[in-house]
């Protein structure tokens, strides 16, 4: 018996060290190929790069270059705003809340839903309730107690399509489409019932087919911009010609209320009345939207910051019963994210912040929760991988491969995300990139050689 015993602890100590040997040489052999392909990479060198890869099946790191750090991960900030949907928005979007209190009128309470007259959903079930309904609207007991612009972004960058403004009952994605209709140029959605008056070269939306917007009172080449402080848009001389173009809109309750009253033909009264004594009120009943994986794939397969940033709002208005990014976020950090390694600095939904600060161990975190709680397959649907989305035109040998979610912000990019190797290693990585001096493209494809040489090799 006790040759036996000796034996086996032989055996044991014989295996733990051929571990040890091979975790030590695996780790080894990707520090080489990290210093090789990236740590010396001269536009990456100019910056800084924090580097993990994880392997969920050991629970164990292969490798770590400053995984511990904090940095700027762009729009790899939406890593956590996806989870905290899947957490709490269930299989479906609620896209109203009612109350049929009233003989004459319906209260209705908004959700944050972007997907209300988004173009990508065909299916409207909010506006074909409301648009149907012969009674008078009242909005009751707002939840929103946010700001409409995000703490931390570059508004100078305000007219771009990436920069949305957010509300509580979003309209056409809070987007004016500036097209030609008849040869004059117009816009979806109209936001006024007055005729609106021409100001020099500038007009107010919508312009009601003005005859001076006729495309021969045009330049031939021109492009359309928009104030910085209101709803009205410019024409400017261009090198181009003039295409289809979508333009945040400036939100504010009495534009909302117009946009409502022209969609849905219904009768809501010129100013917003939210009454009081909400939570006094019968239950509400509930319309669902849309399935929420319907609008977490684009969100992530585009990187949609609109859809980010309304997500955390649903999630603050469905968990806490209003909407506040900052609430939410310290409510999901104190609660479902409390072991989270080198506790971030999360301050949007989006990424579009520069105050936002996580670890590449961090998003090892989050992805690996994700993996667990809701499952890989799920994951490899919402997640783009090799050809698809902000990956079109990476990892295409590794399509099925990889799933990952990008980031950018200028002298940044970030990648993190699921690898499967050939030899059917599932690996969670995260690579962190900031403040480099160069061409981002050039830096993601030294990302790209560095995790196919992972991929190919184990």
């Amino acid at each position: 018996m006790k040759e036996l015993s000796v034996s086996r602890l032989y055996s044991f100590l014989i295996l733990s060290f051929l571990n040890s040997f091979i975790s030590c040489s695996v780790s080894h052999q990707i520090s080489q190929s990290a210093d090789k392909i990236l740590l010396r990479d001269s536009v990456i060198s100019t910056g800084h790069i924090g580097i993990s890869v994880y392997e969920p099946a050991t629970n164990s790191y292969w490798y770590n270059y400053d995984g511990t750090k904090y940095f700027v991960p762009a729009s790899n900030t939406k890593l956590f705003t996806l989870y905290a949907g899947m957490k709490y928005l269930g299989d479906s979007l609620v896209g109203l809340r009612y109350f049929k209190d009233g003989p004459d009128y319906l209260l209705i309470k908004p959700t944050a839903d972007p997907t209300f007259l988004h173009p990508d959903f065909s299916s409207q079930p909010v506006y074909d309730f409301l648009h149907s309904s012969s009674k008078n609207l009242y909005f009751i007991g707002t939840g929103w107690k946010e700001e409409h612009k995000g703490r931390g972004w570059a508004w100078d960058d305000y007219s771009e399509s990436y920069m949305v403004e957010r509300s509580e009952f979003p309209i056409y994605g809070n987007m004016i489409k500036i097209f030609f209709k008849n040869d004059t140029l117009t816009s979806l959605p109209y936001q006024y019932g007055d005729i609106p008056k021409h100001i020099d070269n500038w007009w107010v939306i919508p312009n009601k087919q003005l005859p001076y917007l006729h495309k021969d009172n045009l330049p031939q080449n021109f492009l359309v911009k928009r104030s910085e402080s209101n709803n009205f848009f410019g024409i400017y001389s261009s090198t181009s010609a003039f295409k289809t173009t979508y333009i945040p809109r400036v939100i504010n309750d009495y534009e909302t209320i117009a946009i409502l009253n022209d969609t849905i033909k219904s009768k809501i009264p010129a100013t917003l009345n939210y009454l009081s004594g909400g939570d006094s009120w019968s239950t509400p009943f509930i319309i669902h939207s849309h399935p929420t994986d319907s609008l977490f794939k684009p969100m992530m397969h585009r990187s949609d910051n609109f859809f980010a940033e309304q997500t955390l709002l649903m999630v603050s208005n469905e968990h806490l019963g209003y909407m506040n990014d900052e609430d939410i976020i310290d409510t999901l950090l104190k609660k479902d994210l409390l072991d989270v390694p080198q506790k971030p600095k999360w301050v949007d939904g989006s990424g579009l912040s520069r105050y936002n600060l996580f670890t590449p161990q961090s998003f090892i975190y989050i992805i690996n929760k994700m993996k667990n709680e809701f499952g890989l397959e799920r994951l490899k649907v919402i997640l783009p991988t090799g050809g698809e989305g902000t990956l079109k035109n990476y990892y295409l040998k590794d399509s099925g491969y990889i799933y990952a979610k990008t980031g950018s912000l200028s002298n940044n990019t970030a990648l993190s995300g699921i690898l499967i190797t050939r030899k059917n290693k599932l690996l969670i990585f995260s690579i962190l990139l900031n403040n480099f001096q160069g061409d981002s493209g050039e830096v993601r494809l030294k990302v790209e050689q560095f995790l196919e040489g992972i991929r190919a090799r184990y």
